[in-house]
């Protein structure tokens, strides 16, 4: 819009407004203070929840939808909504298994694009516009229930993935935000049994070093300003009253609104057993910070309003920052002035061939080739007479508890009949009947058996949640799901596989899954076994993409898959130190971390700093090249590690510090190059209560993953 027109809306806008906070040229704290001082105490008490409106000042709500790969609006509930159809994504450890953030970016943006729309187009009648997302929490233990939510195990990664997502999201206009990010879930709640009374206990490094430091880039880094508490505790103290809420999040980090989790302020009372009553609780969370109660809290505030536990001044306090969210929406400001306005009404993104397209880049960027055994992957197509589709999850995408409805979805059953076609017979058999498997099996020239968990543990979990969030065990041992833990990490199903195996050598498993696995048979015995998680709604046609050589996979693992848990330390251990991710693994994993192969081989050469000397506020560019030794075009997930030579304090055995994912043609070389920031390398002084650059060498590798590394060189940090 021109700068001549802008202005003229503007001096309009100034006519228009009733009020001075609808006045979109005066500065934002003089308008939020002009609102509140036009706001009943009730209108106050009412935008402490997840509605913002004032209808009788005319004041529109941000309101709210879950949101870690795709807007969920599934409809039902107690308004019997109807279902809006979204774009599905993988689910986050999907998303991470890309290592393309530039490609989360673009499904953040895709996310917070349908939000506005939905919310915009009069005939949904739905206000969404806080999405609730990133999950930022840290894949800790192979066991935690809600691993499908994280994109991975390392600080570092996580909080990249956080910052391109939030970028997405909330879009590139300077002055106002497409849709609004709220990270969960604040802070080291990666344990589901017991969650709502349990402690995570650990130390201030590992609070600043590590489970910290995804929410802190995604604010400081990515702009977000909302977060989640989580259930637990962490040092003894329930995080919806910690005091960290106020000290750090709000004043260090500059985050506006803090919301409670669904009965987090009932557990304080019944769970935690911190308080007395309900309105004890409220009142103890509205002090130290909480203003989204996803609870019971209105009438306990209007309450403590006349008794004077709690004074209206600080429930303004409370709902300044709230405001401001609301402001770089454009909530309070004349549509023609905010660009956002106009997504609305059609076409429905979900169907235009952009939102398609970056789904199913995503969905292909995902797939983690885990073994290919003498180059049997890709499958020759046109040599394929006959083709066995085995397995529960052949013919079935599935939907997790915080995935929307997707536009269509694509099977793996579908997908290769759809890339076949009439070229080849597909005998398919469910994997029910261990005898049906067989013989479609053994009467095919290969047998595709595709296995996995349940990411929702049946059909009816929302029935299955208790009075303290907890959910019913699992059918299947090594599953899991909000509100309940893995038992297992072995894969009840590779009892099937072994079968099908036997009937035909030519076996490939597409395994599906949300969680590591301890396949250790199947990596013994298998030609090939291909990875993604769950939800994607092309998951089917990108498989059959990758089986049959369309498609070059050159996705990796973000966690590492342990050969049993005899190499895990106890769940609630939290501290990371006694054998944790592949920063402090003891032993050798099945997959470790940034694992996955290629139809394709690379070799990486001169590994360059740009200097030897690093300053401790400065930095250095770290560039190597890296060809395309085959045949085939390919991408390869170049990663920049560090260990610490000379510290006066543990360090991990090495640490991600950065990663490129390049596209390269046969024969093509490229030079890659990662900045690292000294800063980086700091670790928390517990002593001096800061973060610390030591002088130091420091060794800088690149590989192909945190057990491949190619090369390294050192640098001296002065």
């Amino acid at each position: 819009m021109p700068r001549l027109t802008l202005l003229l809306v503007a001096l309009t806008a100034i006519h228009a407004a009733e009020y001075p906070f609808q006045d979109p040229n005066l500065p934002v704290e003089k308008r939020i203070e002009n609102l509140l001082s036009l706001m009943t105490a009730d209108e106050k008490v009412a935008c402490l929840g997840t509605q913002t409106r004032v209808p009788r000042l005319g004041v529109a709500n941000i309101g709210s939808s879950e949101g870690i790969h795709g807007v969920v609006q599934r409809g039902g509930g107690q308004a019997n909504r109807a279902p809006i159809p979204t774009t599905q994504f993988p689910q986050p450890p999907g998303m991470g298994e890309t290592w393309d953030a530039d490609l989360v970016r673009q499904a953040g943006h895709v996310e917070g694009h349908e939000a506005r729309f939905i919310t915009q187009t009069a005939s949904y009648n739905r206000q969404i516009l806080m999405l609730w997302g990133p999950q930022a929490d840290l894949a800790r233990d192979p066991r935690w229930g809600r691993l499908e939510e994280v994109y991975g195990e390392d600080p570092f990664f996580n909080g990249t993935m956080s910052v391109a997502f939030i970028k997405g999201l909330q879009g590139d206009d300077p002055k106002y935000w497409q849709a609004a990010a709220l990270l969960k879930h604040f802070l080291a709640n990666s344990n589901e049994n017991g969650r709502t009374s349990t402690s995570s206990d650990f130390d201030a490094r590992l609070f600043w070093e590590y489970y910290s430091v995804p929410f802190r880039m995604g604010f400081l880094e990515g702009g977000a300003k909302a977060f989640m508490a989580s259930y637990n505790s962490y040092n003894g103290v329930p995080m919806a009253v910690n005091p960290i809420l106020k000290d750090i999040t709000m004043k260090q980090w500059g985050v506006d609104v803090v919301s409670s989790d669904g009965g987090a302020v009932r557990q304080l009372v019944t769970a935690h057993k911190r308080y007395a009553t309900q309105k004890d609780a409220v009142v103890a969370c509205i002090k130290a910070g909480i203003n989204q109660f996803l609870d019971r809290y209105a009438d306990e505030t209007k309450e403590a309003l006349k008794d004077g536990s709690v004074t209206e001044a600080e429930i303004d306090a409370l709902l300044r920052p709230k405001f401001r969210i609301a402001v770089k929406l454009g909530l309070l400001d004349p549509p023609e002035v905010v660009p956002y306005s106009k997504v609305k009404d059609s076409p429905e993104p979900w169907n235009t061939d952009a939102d398609k397209n970056i789904s199913k880049r995503m969905a292909l960027e995902s797939i983690v080739l885990l073994k290919n055994a003498n180059g049997f992957l890709p499958l020759n197509k046109g040599a394929l007479k006959s083709i066995a589709v085995i397995g529960p999850l052949a013919d079935v995408v599935h939907w997790d508890w915080y995935g929307g409805k997707p536009p269509y979805t694509v099977t793996p059953l579908q997908g290769i009949k759809d890339k076949l076609g009439s070229s080849a017979v597909v005998n398919y058999a469910a994997g029910d009947n261990v005898g049906a498997a067989v013989k479609a099996a053994a009467s095919s020239d290969v047998a595709v058996v595709v296995v996995g968990n349940d990411p929702t543990c049946g059909p009816n979990m929302g029935r299955e949640f208790k009075a303290d969030t907890s959910t019913s065990p699992c059918a299947v041992p090594s599953d899991g799901r909000e509100g309940r833990d893995r038992e297992i990490i072995t894969l009840e199903q590779e009892e099937l596989v072994k079968r099908v195996q036997q009937a035909n050598p030519k076996t490939v498993m597409l395994l599906i899954a949300s969680f590591p696995y301890a396949i250790n048979w199947s990596q013994a015995n298998l030609q090939a076994i291909l990875h993604m998680t769950h939800a994607s709604q092309d998951e089917g046609s990108a498989l059959a993409d990758v089986l049959f050589g369309d498609y070059n996979p050159a996705g990796r693992l973000v966690m590492t898959w342990p050969k049993s848990l005899d190499q895990v330390p106890p769940m609630m251990d939290y501290n990371i130190r006694h054998g944790r991710t592949y920063m402090y693994f003891k032993g050798e994993p099945l997959y470790p971390f940034g694992y996955g192969l290629s139809y394709t081989t690379f070799r990486y050469s001169g590994l360059k700093a740009g200097s030897t000397q690093v300053a401790k506020d400065g930095s250095v560019n770290v560039s190597v090249n890296v060809k395309n030794m085959g045949s085939r075009a390919g991408d390869e997930v170049v990663q920049l590690y560090v260990t610490h030579l000379g510290s006066k304090v543990e360090r991990p055995i090495k640490e991600l510090k950065g990663f490129q994912r390049v596209a390269l043609r046969p024969g093509e070389s490229k030079t890659v190059t990662i900045p690292l920031k000294a800063s980086t390398l700091a670790y928390w002084n517990e002593k001096a209560n800061r973060f610390e650059v030591e002088e130091e060498p420091v060794k800088v590798m690149v590989g192909s993953s945190s057990a491949d590394i190619k090369l390294d060189t050192t640098i001296h940090v002065r």
